[in-house]
């Protein structure tokens, strides 16, 4: 649904137990409002009740690899860890990554609770 951009953008989020939740990038006219393919995967998931998660595939149709944004990459991380990351363009896959290494400071809570214990 990429009616403004023209980057259509897909994701496919594997559960722990192997089920496959898609999603697709869902833009409107502000763009601020717009919806990123691994988000709406992530939500998808979660509106199951699935909590724990493997890995997420990012596909776009473009040469170079299209990563998570970093909204995504704070959502991934928050509910599925260390995910691993695998990107591609429609021919093929082109690289894969691990969520710390693209996402090496992650904010999550547990500084939420270091920052309780110190108050």
């Amino acid at each position: 649904m990429a009616d403004y951009s023209g980057f259509k953008v897909g994701a496919a989020l594997e559960s722990a137990d192997g089920r496959i939740f898609t999603g697709c990038n869902v833009e409107n006219a502000t763009y601020g409002l717009t919806v990123c393919a691994e988000r709406v995967a992530l939500f998808k998931a979660l509106s199951e009740g699935i909590r724990e998660f493997r890995r997420v595939a990012v596909v776009a149709d473009t040469l170079a690899p299209t990563p998570p944004c970093g909204a995504c990459r704070q959502l991934l991380w928050e509910f599925g860890g260390d995910l691993e990351i695998i990107l591609a363009n429609l021919e093929r896959e082109t690289s894969r990554h691990q969520l710390r290494d693209l996402f090496p400071w992650p904010f999550d809570s547990r500084l939420l609770r270091e920052g309780i214990a110190r108050s």
